[in-house]
């Protein structure tokens, strides 16, 4: 792969996870960028290494990751966005202060998860083209990182304007991305 092939992979990669921090930084009350540089680190980790996960399972696991990716993705991001939903409509008489100030560790792990899981059928795909998958991962899990550290800076924005709602929208966020991931893989679009 040359160089223009892996920052378009690494910037592909990543939307996923770019759309899914700007609905977490919404949620939260006025994020900081020590809890944006966080959440990209998690994120911009497990993006980096599910490709080396498929490619290390190469024909192994590609029909079966192939096959079931889409769905889990649906299921991970459609839970979240519910458990946000449901956060969001318990809270429609806490003030916008109350809001939490950073996401619990497991929640944002999932959320990588269930954005990353396209990365790793890719790693299964690169296995089959012999592409020397390290540098490969390492511009996915950068262009994550960076795309996510925006993405709850920007949600800090969104969450403002947003105001008590931004929860109920950002998990209606998580669910719409899950939507758009199944139905990508479905072949409908």
């Amino acid at each position: 792969m040359n160089l223009l092939s892996t920052v378009l992979l690494a910037l592909a990669m990543s939307t996923d996870a770019f759309a899914a921090a700007v609905a977490k930084g919404a949620a939260l009350h006025r994020p900081h960028w020590r809890e944006a540089i966080r959440t990209g680190l998690i994120f911009g980790s497990i993006e980096a290494l599910t490709p080396l996960v498929g490619w290390a399972l190469g024909s192994l696991a590609s029909g079966y990751v192939e096959a079931w990716d889409h769905w889990i993705a649906f299921g991970l991001l459609g839970v979240l966005g519910l458990k946000m939903i449901h956060s969001g409509l318990q809270a429609q008489e806490t003030p916008v202060e109350e809001r939490p100030t950073r996401h619990p560790f497991w929640m944002l792990a999932l959320t990588g998860l269930a954005t990353s899981i396209d990365a790793m059928a890719v790693g299964v795909g690169l296995a089959f083209l012999d592409v020397a998958i390290v540098p490969v991962a390492a511009a996915i899990g950068v262009a994550t990182f960076v795309m996510v550290t925006a993405g709850i800076m920007l949600g800090r924005v969104l969450g403002a304007i947003a105001g008590k709602r931004a929860e109920i929208v950002g998990g209606i966020g998580l669910i719409g991305i899950g939507a758009a991931i199944l139905y990508e893989h479905l072949g409908l679009g």
